[in-house]
């Protein structure tokens, strides 16, 4: 058990690094490349941190584990926007001011809808994997016609100046493929130390997807977007996470449906699934409700205790 733990808590740590680094090579790649700053943020940024809970759920269904791989999905949308958007709005309220983060917030919920139908018969398959991994083709070239498009978003300060400084690309491509092993090596030490954590103390794989597991891969878009509002970047903070979360529930979700297709515990719909919505609809009407696009520390406290309760709720039905 010792073991197990060591192996999560390294693997965890290792997990925030190795996004990261990944993020910075990639970042930086496409910035030698001449890539649009809008862009890179949009797609790179967002998709890299999502990039933890992508091969945790691959490598978890590799071994068979699909719920592990669901639970971290709809655990880590769930803290994504109660604990990394409450923590950060406790810190220092956050505005939307991006139109492009305005017209991502519908498309959010279009994708939690699909994701919904897909799942309703409890049965995650090689075909709703596939519906699922397009759609995150579609999402990004989506995203880069609306970033193209808007030049002059306040995003495209944020992300230029969030975006590391011009850095060699030999040293770019060292950092993207450091940073990818890292990954790798580091998400096989968590899927396997939750695995025994959770034989270990009776619980259900798909609980140790919600909690340990969710809410570790979802340290990087803590750090992320608490550096982003401590430096007054508040669009960039809640574009991390919506483009998390977007991701998430399209290439992410699909790793169990294209690699270990089959049913899972009913729980993740009837109980997990409707409360990450919740979330969602609740990020919605903080940032378009009576504040008038800004998200208050009462509302942060309130996001932040709302995932408390649900922790809550896991550890009284575990």
């Amino acid at each position: 058990m010792l073991s197990a733990f060591t192996a999560m808590i390294v693997g965890i740590a290792l997990l925030v690094w190795g996004a990261d680094r990944f993020v910075d090579g990639a970042a930086s790649i496409a910035r030698n490349l001449r890539v649009s700053p809008m862009i890179i943020g949009l797609t790179i940024v967002s998709l890299g941190t999502s990039l933890p809970e992508m091969i945790v759920s691959a490598i978890a269904a590799m071994d068979g584990n699909n719920n592990l791989g669901i639970g971290n999905v709809l655990g880590s949308n769930i803290a994504n926007i109660g604990l990394v958007l409450g923590i950060t709005a406790l810190i220092i309220p956050l505005s939307v001011q991006s139109m492009t983060l305005r017209r991502e917030m519908p498309v959010l919920l279009l994708i939690t809808m699909l994701a919904l139908l897909l799942m309703a018969d409890g049965d995650l398959n090689f075909f709703d994997g596939v519906i699922l991994f397009v759609g995150s083709f579609l999402l990004v070239a989506w995203i880069t016609r609306i970033g193209l498009a808007d030049r002059h978003d306040p995003l495209v300060e944020e992300f230029t100046e969030s975006i590391p400084d011009a850095m060699p690309m030999a040293r770019s491509i060292m950092w993207f493929i450091v940073g990818l092993l890292i990954l790798i090596a580091s998400s096989r030490m968590v899927v396997w130390g939750a695995v025994e954590i959770a034989h270990y103390f009776g619980v259900s794989d798909l609980i140790i997807g919600l909690t340990i597991v969710a809410i570790g891969t979802s340290l990087p878009e803590l750090v992320a977007s608490i550096t982003g509002a401590l430096k007054n970047e508040a669009d960039l903070a809640i574009g991390n996470v919506i483009g998390s979360n977007m991701f998430n529930l399209l290439i992410v979700l699909s790793m169990p449906g294209l690699i270990a297709p089959g049913t899972f515990e009913a729980q993740a719909l009837l109980r997990d699934f409707p409360i990450m919505i919740a979330f969602t609809i609740a990020l919605f009407v903080v940032s378009f409700g009576r504040s008038g696009g800004r998200i208050t520390r009462v509302e942060g406290g309130l996001l932040t205790s709302g995932f408390i309760a649900y922790l809550y709720l896991l550890y009284l039905q575990a």
